[in-house]
């Protein structure tokens, strides 16, 4: 057999050559290694190379920094999927919000109706007519997932359920979640019913900035009915809170379409991690995953603060206004993330607020912003919001200000 040398030796070097650039090709893709992530005026991107695979088992999921909402990993996290019992993440949004501006009070009293106690999958097993303070619901939608409880709340706050789901999408539309369609507020198969890794990470950041759902969501074992002839022992569907170091939250859920999801937050160190796992084939894969994504971002990140919630920030000049200035102070702390070993040089922050802005101001309007930089690019955006309102001074008080200027002029 005669063989060309010639021709194996330019078959050899165009695989040699194929070969090569395919590794170009695959490097370039991972990016060059940056020390700080943090989201770019407002957008989260993900800051681990496509090659870490945190949640293999998974069929969509994401891991977040709740402080800066950084998105440290993401997996299909924009798939519109059936959120099972993740639902009610939502459902205690409304609530909590409700409880922090009056509308509702730990001991109200929560009527249970036939169409509540109906619920079938996970429930506290509500009688018809019977009550529980809104505390108890808490405790029955957040560790025993309960779907009767559920219902008996949405009722309590909107009237129907159905009514009660339209302000879920409406706040759903408000957080800016693009993914994500309400049909009932505990999350049992529904047509039309579902949301995504990503929008359930978001709602859950929120859900996270009501300090009291911790309490809820962190416990592991309570009672419900304690002092009655049928106490009822609550265990916490969420098996992290107990066995994973720093977890308190957040709600698991589980239906045949759906299969085992987790939304879930820990913190160490000053870091709050959010992970949510979707589709799942088991609880054991599930929480494995997500203990192994809230292990990596500990291990490898950290925060590094640039003011401290309530830090007065800078001092704004109102032209005509009842006051003459207005301090502008750190809503939340103001942080970026860095992945730990680097150091925060080159970090540097600027703020961007006109000279003076004329009365009225409104409470919570947007007055400048403070940008954060790594070298000279942009890495983090905060908005900077009015404290308080301040109404346009009446003339006479003008007035009077005015000849006050002219008589103490020099």
């Amino acid at each position: 057999m005669k063989v060309n040398v010639q021709e194996g030796t330019i078959v050899r070097k165009q695989r040699y050559a194929a070969l090569l650039l395919a590794f170009c090709i695959s490097t370039a893709a991972l990016g060059p290694a940056s020390g700080v992530f943090a989201e770019e005026k407002g957008k989260a991107k993900s800051s681990t190379p496509a090659a870490v695979d945190l949640a293999p088992g998974a069929r969509s999921a994401i891991l977040m920094d709740a402080g800066t909402g950084t998105v440290i990993y993401e997996k299909n996290s924009h798939d519109k999927l059936p959120p099972a019992s993740i639902t009610k993440i939502m459902t205690m949004l409304l609530t909590v919000e409700a409880l922090d501006d009056g509308r509702l009070k730990l001991d109200d009293k929560v009527r249970t109706s036939e169409y509540a106690a109906s619920m079938g999958g996970s429930q506290i097993f509500l009688e018809p007519g019977e009550e529980m303070t809104v505390d108890e619901m808490l405790k029955g939608i957040a560790m025993a997932s309960g779907n009767d409880a559920s219902v008996a709340m949405a009722e309590k706050l909107a009237g129907s359920e159905s009514a009660f789901v339209d302000m879920m999408n409406k706040r759903a539309e408000e957080l800016g979640l693009k993914d994500t369609h309400f049909a009932n507020c505990n999350g049992l198969p529904a047509t039309n019913h579902y949301s995504s890794a990503h929008d359930i990470a978001v709602m859950s950041r929120e859900l996270l900035k009501h300090e009291r759902i911790i309490k809820y969501t962190g416990s592991y074992q309570d009672y419900l009915r304690k002092d009655s002839s049928k106490p009822f022992w609550l265990v916490n569907t969420n098996k992290l809170v107990r066995f994973y170091t720093g977890a308190d939250g957040l709600k698991t859920g589980y239906t045949s379409e759906a299969k085992f999801c987790l939304s879930a937050t820990a913190a160490r160190d000053g870091l709050r991690a959010v992970a949510v796992v979707l589709g799942e084939p088991n609880t054991k894969t599930r929480n494995s995953e997500v203990s192994g994504m809230f292990d990596y971002l500990f291990s490898q990140y950290k925060l590094h603060t640039i003011h401290k919630a309530g830090d007065t920030i800078a001092t704004l000049n109102i032209e005509k206004g009842e006051k003459k200035t207005l301090p502008i102070t750190a809503k939340d702390a103001y942080s970026v993330l860095l992945k730990k070993g680097v150091t925060q040089e080159g970090i540097r922050h600027e703020l961007v607020l006109p000279e003076s802005i004329k009365a009225p101001v409104a409470e919570g309007q947007t007055v400048g912003k403070l940008v954060v930089y790594q070298g000279t690019s942009v890495i983090k955006e905060y908005e900077l919001k009015a404290d308080e309102a301040v109404p346009k001074a009446g003339w006479w008080k003008l007035f009077k200000r005015t000849a006050g200027s002219l008589f103490n002029a020099d």
